[in-house]
């Protein structure tokens, strides 16, 4: 669909030669700072904060939730830890001081690994269904919904838990089920409101909040924990939640076309440069064609290797830290959030150098989408091996483990926004598809970790160190090899595919 000075860059030039996109001109595009799409992407940022509050609460405060690290003694449990234990502590959760009444529970390490995966059950069968209902609907409902619904069920793990291990899995399944709509609404919200030149720096702001609420959650649960009990861990995540819900429904519209607040220039600009792409696309999908994609594949198989690394440090770094490493809990939960810190701004500026050089025609959207994935995924592989050989030196394994996910958020630029550059129209339904395949490492890669490090040795955390790092580089490899940033012709729309066979038939007679 042309646009007031150019074309959209969802055009079928695209199929053609994806580095002769159409730019549009400067004053054209309305200021950033304040708009009505810049308000939403912070929205989003805050909401997915909240999210990953939800989601990771449970790592830190399981470290005092428990009465002893593991009550069934290990083969080995007469010898002396590998790592000297400060003075003033004895390794168990017992030395950490909780208020009176607060209780605690007898779970080995094994059943503390299937808590910890019991969100990513849940998790897995509401990703392709909400990002199916959002790019029909709008992704506004689904999003706020499923933030909200989370936040009042984690209110209730307290009394879960203490009505045994099989019910706070069963919550934690049902907050993963509630949580799985909201990346795919975001995603579908995107395809209706970001301008394909600002869409990986708005796609990654918004999502980024991720890595935002991992950082701040992990050493604020930690210091609730310790100072209130860990309950209040969960009551002020919840009530956090179900307060962001309200300015979420209250200032938030689907699409830009039925926005009560956005000014007319910025209106006209958004529907313009994203064209017919930026449409519902009805209740029929190319469900085949999407099948037999091969860019498709190598996003879900990449996306299903980075999140390996991401979940085993999400779920399980807490507890190498505590442990292995014998931090106390506040700096334990400090140190876990470092990580979280460096990805979330390399992810926010991943995005806003990726839109430049797609922008400036310095690269094409594959070349950009190959090299941030590529930088985002093998060079924290290198660097987790590297985790695996520091032994008991804390303060640089926290360092190596900082570094690996800093540079590991310049994906976020890469294979994590990959499905709107292929089918902005079907993007929500694309990243529920992704995203069910990419959460099956949510749920394994907590389960194999408490399987190798059941003795709580540097040498069962070294395997899950190279086994992260390892499903990584494979990850990489894929994307790198596969991967495409060019629209699809399964994705175009009837406007679109006949603007291309009639591009096709002028070249064919000029030649």
């Amino acid at each position: 669909m042309p646009t007031q000075n150019g074309c959209s860059i969802n055009t079928s030039a695209l199929d053609h030669s994806e580095d002769a996109e159409p730019l549009i001109e400067n004053d054209t595009v309305p200021p950033r700072c304040c708009s009505a799409r810049f308000n939403l992407a912070v929205l989003m940022f805050l909401g997915f904060s909240v999210v990953y509050a939800l989601r990771v609460n449970l790592s830190v405060a399981m470290v005092v939730m428990v009465n002893t690290t593991d009550p069934r003694p290990a083969p080995n449990s007469s010898k002396l830890p590998e790592c000297p234990v400060p003075s003033g502590r004895d390794n168990t959760s017992q030395s950490f001081s909780q208020p009176d009444g607060t209780p605690q529970y007898p779970w080995d390490s094994e059943t503390q690994g299937w808590l910890l995966g019991a969100f990513f059950f849940g998790y897995l069968f509401t990703q392709i269904p909400g990002g199916y209902l959002a790019g029909h609907y709008g992704g506004r409902l689904f999003l706020g919904l499923g933030v909200l619904g989370t936040a009042v069920l984690t209110i209730f793990t307290p009394l879960a838990a203490k009505m045994g291990s099989h019910w706070l899995f069963g919550l934690r399944a049902l907050e993963g089920f509630g949580e799985g709509v909201t990346y795919p609404a975001m995603m579908a919200m995107w395809a209706r409101w970001a301008p394909p030149l600002e869409r990986s720096s708005l796609t990654t702001l918004s999502g980024s909040g991720g890595n935002f609420g991992a950082f701040v959650a992990l050493p604020l649960t930690g210091y609730i924990a310790q100072s209130l009990g860990w309950p209040a861990v969960f009551y002020l995540c919840g009530g956090a939640g179900c307060l962001w819900a309200v300015f979420w429904f209250i200032f938030v519209s689907d699409d830009p076309r039925t926005h009560r607040r956005i000014s007319e220039q910025e209106r006209d600009y958004i529907i313009n440069s994203i064209g017919p792409q930026g449409t519902a696309h009805g209740w029929s999908v190319p469900v085949l064609p999407m099948v037999l994609s091969v860019p498709l594949w190598a996003i879900i198989l990449s996306q299903m290797c980075a999140n390996w690394s991401y979940y085993t440090l999400l779920t399980s770094l807490p507890t190498y830290m505590d442990n292995v490493l014998h931090f106390e809990l506040k700096s334990n939960a400090f140190l876990s959030a470092l990580p979280y810190l460096g990805g979330w701004l390399f992810s926010v500026l991943s995005g806003v150098v990726a839109d430049s050089l797609i922008a400036r025609r310095v690269l094409g959207v594959t070349a950009v989408r190959k090299i941030f994935t590529l930088t985002g995924l093998l060079l924290p592989a290198g660097f987790l091996v590297a985790v695996s050989y520091t032994g008991c030196s804390g303060m640089l394994a926290v360092t190596l483990l900082t570094i690996s996910s800093t540079v590991g958020g310049t994906s976020a630029a890469g294979v994590f926004i990959n499905q709107i550059d292929i089918a902005p129209r079907y993007a929500g339904v694309l990243l529920g598809i992704t995203n069910t395949f990419g959460t099956i490492p949510g749920i394994l890669a907590p389960i194999v970790t408490g399987y190798l490090t059941e003795d709580h040795s540097l040498a069962g955390w070294r395997k899950v160190f190279w086994v992260a790092a390892g499903i990584c580089a494979c990850g990489a490899l894929i994307f790198t090899i596969f991967g495409s940033g060019k629209l699809q012709k399964w994705a175009m729309t009837e406007e679109e595919r006949e603007e291309a066979e009639g591009k096709e038939d002028r070249s064919v007679i000029s030649a």
